[in-house]
């Protein structure tokens, strides 16, 4: 499990990519590169890492569910993700 304090950090990466995405998208439209270098640097979204969103690990997500792996096979054994179940052949 993530320290509480990368999790928090996670957040505020995520809402600072929010507020600032349209005066990004403007900002890169109009090829204004220096006034693009004067935004906050956790303002860019390739800063942003996927994390689970039940434990805050970094590997082992699965994008569809938004969970790590580990979380995924727990809830999924029991039986508390929809149309999940343990293949068996």
């Amino acid at each position: 499990m993530a320290k509480e304090s990368v999790k928090a950090r996670q957040r505020k990466r995520e809402a600072m990519v929010a507020r600032y995405a349209e005066k990004r998208a403007a900002l890169k439209a109009a090829g204004e590169y220096e006034a693009l270098d004067k935004l906050p640097k956790n303002a860019s979204p390739v800063r942003l890492h996927n994390r689970c969103q039940l434990t805050g690990r970094p590997r082992g997500y699965m994008r569809y569910f938004g969970v790590s792996r580990i979380k995924f096979r727990e809830m999924a054994l029991g039986g508390k993700i929809p149309g999940v179940r343990k293949a068996s052949w």
